[in-house]
């Protein structure tokens, strides 16, 4: 039970069963909170400052020469920028969140005590001053942290230093012995004290540091969850593409497979030649290096080109264009996307063969047409996809390189449209018409755009 009341003391409420990446966010905002508060603190002790030094509270019988609070607004606003810096070092410890309430109240308590000397009055002068709402300032201040035991710890820190000031009164010290009363008219007339409206102060202290402390527990579930949801989103992000994750976060409604849409699109696929044989030499990280590298080149180009990753086929990649977004240019970017992958492709064969390495070639098609963009599943597992007669027909395309004795291949009517799209090609392109084509009825004309 004690190491329990200490984890939640010293740590927010000992340690929830979350990922260590996920504490780590938790104690990232809980920093920018704290030199936020820091801000806070200092911009307060000004302000105040500020106010007490040009109003003087007017009228009275002046006792001392000198102001009190002027010390105690230097002292605390030391205190309050050595807190910043700290702040801003990320070497704050818990305890010196706990001295930092105390501190507060240790202000506004010593503020208040400060006006029966400065005006020569009955310690019970100071039972009315308005200084006194500020002790809620110092509690919201703390919810800034989403803990409630600093909210907490602050509202009965200031309950206490209100008690304290109370017995003074009552003790006698500070004035007559006995300024009790019963009259709530004497009272607020009069350097008397009524017990009741003390306890009503204290009570409103601590009904208002407990519902806060309740809002509070419960933003605190709140960020985290929020805090969990989006690191575990970030990590997902990075196994979709980045369109399909901004679809899946931007739905309204549930996204449920069996639902698609209709899409001109482009595909382009992409296959490692030689991986197969290459995965039988290499140890398995060597194995997994390899791919990262050839994925790592590859990729980008498909996505700087306008391109969404589908789906990785083992040494495969099959990427779409228009689908995920629809684009008014899905054949251009294809087929600019599969340029820039030739290129990157000739570069990394040079670089393998300099270093002693089986050279790696690329098979690669691209194709436009209709596709139907979509979740598919069982319901549980979904998986958006592009399914449609040009998936299959660029999967065909591709294979046809083995024939063509090339390395990337377009059809006609695809490089014909993406012509009028705006595509230059870099260089004259062979065209092969009439050609027969495994799993196509009819006889495709076919473009070469890599040898």
């Amino acid at each position: 039970m004690l190491q329990r009341f200490r984890d939640w003391l010293f740590d927010g409420g000992g340690r929830e069963n979350l990922p260590e990446r996920v504490h780590e966010a938790i104690r990232r905002q809980q920093e920018r909170s704290e030199i936020l508060i820091a801000w806070i603190q200092l911009a307060i002790v000004g302000l105040v400052a500020t106010v007490y030094e040009t109003t003087s509270m007017p009228g009275g019988v002046v006792q001392y020469d000198f102001a009190f609070e002027t010390q105690v607004f230097v002292t605390y606003g030391v205190f309050c920028v050595v807190r910043l810096v700290l702040a801003y070092l990320r070497l704050l410890r818990p305890w010196m969140l706990y001295v930092s309430v105390v501190a507060d109240m240790a202000l506004l308590m010593g503020l208040i005590f400060s006006f029966p000397l400065k005006y020569a009055q009955p310690a019970a002068f100071y039972l009315k001053v308005p200084t006194l709402l500020y002790v809620f300032l110092f509690i919201a201040l703390r919810a800034l942290r989403f803990e409630a035991r600093l909210v907490l710890f602050t509202g009965f820190t200031a309950v206490f230093g209100w008690i304290a000031l109370v017995f003074y009164v009552v003790s006698g010290k500070g004035g007559p012995e006995d300024v009790r009363t019963d009259d709530f008219v004497e009272y607020m007339t009069s350097n008397t004290l009524l017990v009741h409206a003390e306890v009503d102060k204290i009570i409103a202290i601590l009904l208002t540091t407990v519902v806060l402390a309740v809002a509070i527990s419960r933003a605190r579930h709140l960020l985290t969850r929020a805090v969990s949801e989006g690191a575990a989103a970030r990590d997902l992000s990075r196994f979709f593409d980045p369109g399909v994750a901004d679809r899946i976060r931007s739905s309204h409604l549930s996204i449920k497979a069996g639902e698609g849409e209709l899409r001109d699109a482009a595909i382009l696929t992409v296959d490692l030649r030689g991986f197969t044989q290459l995965s039988t030499e290499l140890t398995p990280d060597d194995v997994m290096k390899v791919l990262q590298d050839y994925q790592g080149r590859i990729c980008p180009l498909i996505v700087g080109n306008g391109g969404s990753i589908d789906k990785f086929l083992g040494d495969g990649i099959l990427a779409s264009f228009g689908a995920v977004t629809p684009s008014a240019t899905a054949a251009a970017d294809a087929l600019r996307a599969a340029d820039a992958v030739i290129e990157a492709a000739d570069r990394w064969i040079e670089e393998r063969r300099a270093a002693g390495l089986t050279p790696l070639t690329i098979g690669l098609a691209a194709a436009a047409g209709q596709v139907l963009f979509g979740a598919v599943g069982d319901g549980e597992r979904l998986e958006f996809t592009v399914i449609g007669d040009a998936v299959n027909f660029t999967a065909k395309l591709e294979k046809q390189n083995k024939e063509e004795r090339t390395r990337a291949l377009t059809d006609g009517k695809t490089y014909a449209l993406a012509e009028r799209q705006g595509y230059n090609a870099p260089g004259v392109r062979e065209r092969r018409l009439g050609r027969r084509v495994g799993g196509v009825s009819d006889l495709v004309d076919i473009v070469v755009l890599g040898t």
